[in-house]
């Protein structure tokens, strides 16, 4: 596990480089959470209606916007106030794949429009370096307009039974997050990565990338699709700083409550790891 694992989210965020992640802390810190909601719902009355009733309780909120039936600007200026009226952040699981002049165009405008209202993207690099480059370049752009409010994600691992994200792949991860610090904020994983995934760059002084670590689930093992869990104790000693849950909480009988046993579960483990 990385040193900075073991330091208090508001240590961390006093000197940290990305001033997204500062604000993330914020909100963690101010709310007593770690707790992101994956709301994979398919209409935006769910969506809105799940936001606005777990958004108290979260740190984050996690879409899958193309999955909805009824998207339209009404979703996404909705998101806009909740996230506002609750304090959290929005990310969009978009998992952009693709050469750097298509997922710069996907980002930056289309019909999702999601550089106007999402803070976090992730992306995998199986393209290579290129896909990592061209978001950067467009979110460091000096015509963009939500300056330091944007971060990006490299898909690192995943929790699907038989992933291909590891090894070479992960090693890869961790290079490109270096080479892009100014827009990459950390990475969804499994586990803390720390400088020894990586072969061709080295660790800074500064370097403090946020873990988020998705498939956490109180109540199963798996699924029938290969989706493995592990609990939110077990993910955040493993080095997540945040714990992705999705539906262990919105398919739960009482997703409030739900959300409650993830939020105080996930919170006892971040004080436990950091000695508080």
């Amino acid at each position: 596990m990385s040193s900075s694992s073991k330091l208090p989210y508001g240590v961390r965020a006093k000197n940290h480089p990305n001033i997204l992640v500062r604000k993330l802390f914020a909100i963690a810190e101010a709310k007593k959470t770690n707790v992101t909601v994956s709301a994979d719902v398919t209409t935006t009355k769910e969506l809105l209606d799940l936001a606005d009733q777990l958004g108290p309780y979260i740190a984050v909120l996690k879409t899958h916007i193309d999955i909805l039936s009824d998207f339209s600007p009404e979703t996404t200026t909705g998101l806009k106030h909740l996230a506002q009226k609750h304090n959290f952040l929005i990310f969009e699981d978009r998992k952009f794949i693709d050469i750097g002049n298509t997922v710069q165009k996907q980002y930056h405008g289309g019909a999702l429009r999601i550089s106007e209202w999402s803070h976090i993207i992730n992306c995998a690099i199986l393209p290579g370096e290129g896909i990592v480059q061209a978001l950067t370049q467009t979110a460091t752009a000096d015509d963009f307009p939500y300056g330091n409010e944007r971060g990006l994600l490299i898909l690192a691992e995943m929790t699907s039974k038989g992933s291909l994200a590891k090894g070479e792949y992960t090693t890869r991860s961790v290079d490109y997050a270096r080479r892009y610090k100014k827009f990459v904020m950390g990475f969804v994983c499994n586990r803390a990565l720390t400088e020894e995934q990586s072969t061709e760059t080295s660790k800074s002084e500064d370097e403090d990338f946020v873990v988020f670590t998705t498939g956490v689930n109180l109540a199963s093992a798996g699924d029938a699709l290969g989706q493995q869990y592990q609990t939110p104790q077990s993910a955040v000693a493993r080095g997540a700083d945040f714990i992705i849950s999705g539906r262990g909480i919105y398919a739960a009988p009482d997703p409030v409550e739900a959300v409650k046993r993830y939020q105080e579960q996930g919170w006892n483990a971040y004080l436990e790891r950091v000695g508080l």
